[in-house]
Formats: C-alpha cells, structure tokens, sequence
C-alpha cells in the first residue's frame, strides 16, 4: 500500500487538467525546465508496510491425517521496530529524461522530437499524404464553406530557407499559391535579391485557407488565435518534413501564429528567435512594404535578410550590402 499525501493528489489532479486542457486546445508540446525535471525525479513514494494481523502470525496447524514436514531450524525473530527500517541505499542514479514533455507552447518553442531522417522517396511520400491530409481538411467548417482551395504551400521540401505568412489572400485562394499577388511578388524580388529563386525555398501559411469575409464583397481579414491553433499543426509536419535552417516571419500576424508575442513587428523584427528549435528572423510583410515606399524600411528588411544570408553561410557581395543605402 502506498500513501501519498492529499496536496500531492490534488497537485498531480490539476496538473493533469491543465495539459489535457492544452491538449483539447491543439498544443502538442509543453516545455519543461532541466531544474523541474531534476526535482521530479527526486519525490519518492515510500511504501509504508502493513504489520500483519496477529492471526496471520500464528503458524497454522495441518490437518490430523496429514503428515507433518519436518521444519528446518528458524534463527530467533529479532523484535519488529516501531518505525519502518531504512530502506537499502542503493547507487545514484542519473534523472530520468522525459521523451516528449517539451509541449510547444507559442513563445516557448523546444526542438520537435528527433525522429531519423527519411530518403528521399520516403520523404516525398510523407509530403503528399500530408498535402492529401491537409487539402480535405474541414476542422474550420466555416472556413472550409467558404474557400475556392487549401493553399497548402510551394517550393522545395528539401529548402534550407523557409517563409512562413499569416494566411492566404483573394489571389491565393483563386491560384492555390501562397504569395501571388502584388505582396508574393515582391517577395519574389526579395528571393532573387538574395541569390536564391522561388523554387529553391518554401513558402507557406499558418492558416491553409483563407479567412472568411461574411458580408463582404472583397478585403481580408486577419486570422483568430482559434483558427490558427487550429491549423498550425500542418505547418509544424511540414517544418518537421523540410527541417529547414532557417525560417523568417513574414509580420505581425505570422509572429503571433508562431511565437505567440503581440509585442509588435517593429520591435521584434531584426532580432533572431527560435521556434521548434529552429533560428526565425521576424520582418515585416511585403505588404507593409508596398503601402510604405520608404527606402529605410525596405533597407530594414534587406538588413534583416543579410542577416539570413549570414546565417545560411551564404556570401554577400558588395553590391548587396549597398541596397537601398544611396536612396536613403
């Protein structure tokens, strides 16, 4: 019989509520300190031993017709102590490592669980299940009802560098390509820019539909923290899939999808995060850029992007260092 203290229950009660309550939420992850894994791993639960009944000390007599065994010669009892004995000390032991307590909160992003690298033939395999996967789903039936297609996402599945938007556009939904329309092709320029060309990264959304607009004729709307809870789990296979270097945030609304920070873009961006134990630049969306033609902010975000060049090892030129320098 184990006795556990009834403060520990109830810890252990809500504590189990809590994750299953993230868990109904889509959080698939929870980051746990190396200190709290230490100190769970130091409670014990001492088992405390029943004495037996003075009955089940007596020796029970065998019945009259049956022969009695002869016993061999017992050593005498030693008298039971009023306190348990100590238990044997036994070697230290190194605390246990738990495989999957690292929960990916938003703000608090471990690296995914290691899982062994795929060949090539079955990575592509696992891409298309979950592009089939992703292109029926109907978790957001108000979003399904009203989309033309599933933007599932474009570009290398073998991409050292990944962009991640908030969601898709009117142009998108009628393509089925993220970033087509005025704001993809700038950040098609961007791509070039960089020595690098649209096929060679990959590009994709937290929200793989886009966001219903009732009532309206045309405009977007920004995505929920529901919807994209939601949907967000498609992107982290597909990180997972790619396992890209780098990943840079396309704004606001991508950095809160993924991070869970409202800080705002201006001060977060230039500034090197981590997601899924991944390096993330957040910058600011190509459309900011297209409603604000000043060459300093486009000389931001170029700033941020040598950042990204530095970091994938690649070489910068002369030339590139000197955008947007002489008009600003």
């Amino acid at each position: 019989m184990v006795s556990m203290s009834g403060a520990y229950h109830q810890l252990l009660e809500a504590t189990i509520q809590h994750l299953e309550d993230l868990k109904a939420r889509g959080v698939r992850f929870v980051s746990v300190s190396p200190e709290t894994l230490a100190r769970l791993c130091q409670e014990r639960v001492v088992p405390t031993m029943k004495a037996p009944s003075p009955a089940a000390r007596m020796p029970q007599r065998p019945p009259d017709n049956l022969p009695v065994p002869a016993t061999p010669a017992r050593r005498p009892e030693r008298p039971m102590s009023q306190s348990t004995p100590p238990l044997p000390k036994s070697a230290p032991q190194t605390p246990l490592r738990e495989p999957s307590l690292a929960l990916d909160l938003p703000g608090e992003s471990p690296a995914a669980p290691a899982a062994p690298a795929l060949t090539p033939e079955a990575k592509r395999a696992a891409f298309t299940e979950l592009r089939q996967r992703a292109m029926v789903c109907v978790k957001c039936p108000h979003l399904a009802s009203s989309r033309r297609t599933v933007v599932f996402g474009v570009g290398s599945i073998d991409a050292e560098l990944m962009f991640i938007g908030e969601a898709p556009g009117a142009d998108e939904d009628e393509q089925g390509e993220p970033f087509v329309g005025k704001a993809g092709q700038l950040l098609t320029r961007i791509i070039t820019a960089m020595g690098l060309t649209r096929d060679s990264v990959y590009i994709g959304n937290i929200l793989k539909c886009r966001p219903d607009t009732p009532g309206q004729a045309s405009g977007n709307r920004k995505p929920t923290s529901e919807e994209m809870q939601t949907c967000i789990p498609y992107l982290h296979e597909q990180i997972d899939l790619i396992r890209p270097k780098v990943i840079v945030a396309l704004g606001a609304t991508a950095v809160e999808g993924l991070l869970g920070k409202t800080t705002g873009i201006t001060r977060l961006r230039g500034t090197w995060q981590t997601y899924r134990g991944l390096p993330l630049m957040p910058t600011y969306h190509p459309a900011y850029l297209l409603r604000n033609q000043n060459p300093i902010e486009k000389r931001r975000v170029w700033e941020d992007m040598m950042q990204v060049m530095e970091k994938l090892g690649m070489s910068i030129t002369a030339k590139q260092r000197n955008f947007f320098l002489s008009q600003s």
